[in-house]
Order: structure tokens, then sequence, then C-alpha cells
């Protein structure tokens, strides 16, 4: 018995499953899908008028032109203006130091001109330039080998010089006061006439420098041999040509 009521069961169930299990009282149906109403296309805005720019006056247009050249010469004139701080700046210090150098150079040669002039003025002899100094030149070569002094030569050149010396120094105490109160004289409104005297000794003076000059060339040539005097010549030539050298530098 309870086998077939099992057996029933079983088969109502597979009936049922083969139905379809009808929807449960206690649960509500789904509702049914709202239809949702399509948006039409907003259609895009029209563009914006452009304005058309308003005509220009003539006045205008010469002002805006008037601008625009003005805003290019200034930019030259700042262009202009760091050259010109260029100039000042660097290119300026360097232009400085040139000008630096140059006067010092010229410095330099304004004493050595002001140096030839104190020996000038205290040059006791009649002709300043031109006459060699025979003693002199002997005393620059005096241990030359090439010049080739012997003993005997370099005894009497010494008794020459030695006279020579004293003789000129001698003049040279009376010939250098007299020049000064010449230029002295000149200077505080003396006149010729009052100074002629004064100057007509100084040539006196100085004429026997000149005189007491030549003596000691003659002498020193006497004691000198051919090839000596061809020496001292040419080292004196040499001696010139250097200071003609540096004058020019």
């Amino acid at each position: 018995m309870k086998k077939m009521t099992l057996m029933m069961m079983i088969t109502s169930a597979t009936i049922l499953m083969a139905e379809g299990t009808p929807p449960s009282p206690t649960t509500p149906p789904p509702p049914p899908p709202v239809a949702v109403a399509e948006k039409a296309p907003v259609p895009p805005a029209p563009p914006a008028a452009v304005k058309a720019p308003a005509p220009m006056m003539m006045g205008q247009q010469n002002r805006q032109r008037a601008g625009m050249q003005g805003q290019g010469m200034g930019k030259g004139m700042a262009a202009q203006g760091k050259g010109m701080k260029c100039a000042a700046g660097k290119c300026g210090q360097g232009m400085k130091m040139m000008h630096g150098k140059k006067m010092v150079v010229h410095g330099k040669k304004m004493r050595m001109h002001g140096k030839r002039q104190m020996k000038k003025m205290h040059s006791p002899f009649l002709i300043k330039h031109g006459l060699p100094h025979m003693s002199k030149m002997v005393m620059m070569a005096w241990n030359d080998p090439a010049f080739n002094l012997t003993p005997e030569q370099k005894t009497t050149l010494e008794g020459i010089r030695k006279k020579t010396m004293g003789s000129v120094m001698k003049l040279k105490k009376e010939i250098l006061p007299l020049t000064r109160s010449i230029i002295q004289g000149t200077y505080s409104g003396k006149t010729a006439d009052a100074l002629k005297d004064d100057v007509k000794k100084l040539g006196q003076l100085e004429a026997e420098a000149t005189i007491v000059q030549l003596q000691c060339m003659e002498e020193t040539k006497k004691v000198l041999t051919k090839d000596q005097l061809i020496y001292l010549l040419q080292k004196s030539a040499q001696h010139k040509k250097m200071r003609k050298m540096k004058k020019m530098q």
C-alpha cells in the first residue's frame, strides 16, 4: 500500500515538472516594461555672425603706421645703446689701457729728451754735437781684445785723458754758473746789452774747452794704430745706430 502511494506521488511530480510549475500565489507578477520615448536630436546652433571690422579712417592708419615705426626705432635705439655700453665698458677699458701705455711711452721719451737737454746745458764745449769724444771711446773699448791696446799705449792714453779732464773740469766750473746766470737774467727781464759781456765770456770759455777737446783727439790718434782707429770708429757708429733705434721705440 505504501509502495503504491509512493509511486503515485512520484508520477504526479513528474507530470508537474513536464507541464511547468505554476507561479506561486504569493509572488506578484513582474510589471510590464515601460516604453521610453526617444528624444529628438537637437539641431546645432547656427554660427554667430562675425562683425566686419569698421573701416579705418586715414588718421587712424597713419597713427598705426607711426606706432609700428616707433617700435622699430625703439628697438634700434636699444641695440645702439647696448653697443655704446660695450664701448663704455670692456671696449672702453681696452682703449683706456692702450692710451695709458702710449702715455707711459711718451713720458719716457720726454724724460729722455729732458736728460739730453740737461747734458747739452752742462756741456762745456762750444760744439755740442758732431765731434767724437776720443778719450771716452777709448775707455769704453779699453779691455776689448779686438781693440788690443798695448801696455805702453794704455799708459800714454791715461796721461792724455788725465790732462784733458783736468783742463775741461776747470773750465766747466766757470762755464756752468755763467750759463745759469745768463738764463736767469733773461727771465728776470735783463736786456741784451746787460747780458752782452757775460755771453762773450761764456763763448770764450766754451771755445777754450773745445780747443782742449780737439787737442785730445789729435794726441789720441797719434797713439793708436790705423786698425785701432778703424775699429774705434766702427764701434762709435754702432753705438749711434743703437741710440737712434731706442729713440724710435
